[in-house]
């Protein structure tokens, strides 16, 4: 209970009625769960969509979702998105790259990356069939927590301070194990192997874009960790809005 709290903590901002001390390497420890908070995160999205969809149109009611969304966060880890567009485009050195994350100034190519990011998860949102919706609601969040913790055991530290650096202390492999198969239990039993299909492509894109991040500035930051939050959330919700017709297509 106490790692699943730090976890929320650390994934929301939502208040708790109490202060929790952290420990040294806490925040690793916390990684196993990572797909639970965000299986917690679904949930709260599932039952405010169960209150609002009866009496709202469906756009309307998924850009809440998503405004919600981002703000039960705190906006986190589309902040490191806008942060690794912006990188992206100084097209420089390493060194230049990790300045210009590390700078708080969002650039013009961030802001586009931002605003990209938020009409495709919004529009894949849109794309979901009713039927599947709090399946989605539910699977996707939980995804994109464990494939933050894909990304962050082993990982190499693009920098020796700041967020990335202090997660992947404490971080270990039995974590990633113990998260892999408490995402791939919620995965088979949302969507069976639709649900297990998703997943597994998540972690592939999950994989090439570490291999990406390792070659262009040798390794991970805090902001590569929350542009690929935000990188799988909307390919989750793509993929769960493909199932039907790639179904039909099979037939």
């Amino acid at each position: 209970m106490r790692l699943y709290i730090i976890a929320m903590q650390f994934l929301t901002i939502i208040p708790l009625p109490f202060n929790l001390e952290w420990r040294k390497n806490d925040l690793g420890r916390s990684l196993v769960m990572f797909p639970l908070a965000g299986l917690t995160i679904g949930a709260f999205l599932a039952g405010l969509n169960w209150l609002i969809a009866p009496f709202l149109a469906r756009p309307l009611t998924d850009a809440l979702l998503i405004t919600v969304l981002a703000a039960v966060t705190g906006a986190l880890h589309m902040d490191g998105l806008a942060d690794v567009c912006d990188g992206i485009a100084a097209r420089g050195s390493r060194e230049r790259f990790l300045a210009v994350m590390k700078d708080s100034n969002v650039g013009a190519i961030g802001a586009v990356g931002l605003v990209l990011g938020v009409l495709l998860k919004w529009q894949a949102l849109a794309a979901v069939p009713v039927e599947l919706k709090w399946q989605a609601l539910l699977l996707f969040p939980s995804i994109a927590r464990f494939c933050q913790v894909q990304t962050i055991v082993n990982g190499k530290n693009a920098r020796q301070d700041g967020l990335g650096s202090a997660i992947i202390a404490g971080a270990g492999i039995s974590r990633l194990l113990v998260a892999g198969f408490a995402t791939l239990a919620i995965a088979w039993f949302l969507l069976e192997v639709k649900g297990v299909i998703v997943l597994a492509a998540s972690m592939l894109a999950v994989w090439l874009i570490r291999a990406w991040f390792n070659k262009k500035i040798g390794g991970i930051t805090g902001d590569v960790i929350g542009c690929i939050n935000e990188l799988i959330e909307i390919l989750a919700l793509v993929l769960i809005s493909a199932l039907p017709n790639l179904a039909c297509t099979k037939l």
